[in-house]
């Protein structure tokens, strides 16, 4: 973990970037205000990004980087964010390492799931600036847009929850054919782990040379897994993923993990720089139990944009209150709802630019 190991007061200035104060806050430093942005913030909720599906298929947006950059850059526009999430899927690396891969609206499909070892052996191990190359090339483009005054964010699913994916097929309740194969083919899941680790690595390294700031690994379904079977399975392949990455020193890892309060003394161990949690978890009690040194990301529930947005700025001000709006990004507990309205996302951006004298 690069964390430095005791919290100081950051030369950040309010008249400086929105990079430089968010990797302060990856750092753990103290910053003159929460830098913030949302999972899932280029989508559906935003017309302008309607507009373009309109014309376009999700895929083609994702592969086609004069689109990704644009709908990439849609909520900084609209919303004033701190960083700008390259618009791409966790399941990308799926298709390239040989997987049929099928994505709309109504969420992603692999129609044929891995079920055997011979399967997982097939898989390639590719080479992210060929087969991925139109992610590469969108890094590029919102890297020369937005130069050094923002954050451009990469990003991979973890190996646990890709997994779940290319077993099952699609999400499942429970992942009983994942859980199935860790159960009654331990050996086979763990390779099927390591190989996308491997992958993974290679894929976050090749953001990163593209020009991402800092890349976050989702581990959607970690918080399917008890404790002991995520220690077993899920957290090896992340430290995995992390000791082959060997991302530079400025270039944070954000570890995102849902349902995961459970496992929340397992997760430092991950080796990331910044834990990301849902609204499950109390921020304060996480930074009273992870201490100081831990850079926070999260956490509001993001159905509480679906209300008034009264209650979307107290929420906002209540979970940057519980860390002191110290080491602390400001996101959402899961990805932004195709239903909230456009006014309640930017309710929540200006709430974090609002709250340095209330902390």
């Amino acid at each position: 973990m690069k964390n430095s190991s005791a919290l100081q007061r950051s030369a950040v200035s309010e008249k400086e970037n929105s990079k430089a104060l968010f990797l302060a806050a990856c750092r753990g430093e103290a910053t003159p205000r929460v830098p913030v942005w949302m999972m899932r913030q280029a989508g559906r909720y935003l017309p302008e990004y309607r507009a373009i599906r309109e014309k376009h298929s999700f895929l083609e947006v994702c592969k086609t980087p004069e689109l990704a950059v644009e709908v990439s850059l849609q909520p900084v526009r609209r919303l004033g964010v701190d960083a700008a999430i390259v618009f791409s899927d966790i399941l990308i690396p799926a298709e390239a390492m040989g997987m049929a891969l099928e994505l709309t609206d109504a969420g992603p499909v692999l129609p044929q799931p891995l079920r055997e070892a011979r399967a997982v052996e097939a898989l390639r191990e590719f080479d992210p600036e060929k087969e991925t190359r139109f992610l590469m090339d969108s890094i590029r483009g919102l890297a020369r847009e937005l130069g050094t005054e923002m954050p451009v964010l990469g990003f991979a699913a973890a190996p646990w929850t890709l997994a779940c994916y290319m077993v099952e097929g699609q999400t499942k309740s429970g992942f009983a054919a994942t859980k199935q194969m860790l159960y009654a083919a331990p050996q086979t899941l763990r390779a099927l782990l390591e190989k996308i680790a491997r992958v993974t690595a290679r894929y976050l390294r090749a953001q990163i040379a593209a020009g991402a700031a800092a890349v976050q690994l989702f581990d959607t379904w970690a918080g399917e897994l008890s404790r002991d079977d995520y220690e077993a399975f899920a957290l090896p392949a992340v430290q995995q993923v992390l000791a082959e990455l060997s991302a530079p020193d400025d270039v944070p890892v954000i570890y995102y993990s849902k349902a995961s309060r459970h496992l929340l003394r397992a997760l430092p161990r991950s080796g990331a720089d910044v834990l990301s949690v849902d609204w499950r978890i109390d921020l304060g009690e996480a930074r009273r139990r992870l201490g100081a040194h831990t850079a926070l990301q999260g956490n509001v529930d993001p159905c509480v944009l679906l209300g008034p947005a009264e209650g979307v700025t107290a929420a906002a001000q209540r979970a940057i209150g519980q860390t002191g709006g110290v080491a602390h990004i400001l996101n959402l507990g899961h990805g932004i709802l195709p239903e909230t309205p456009v006014e309640n996302a930017q309710a929540f951006v200006r709430a974090a630019k609002s709250a340095a004298d209330a902390v």
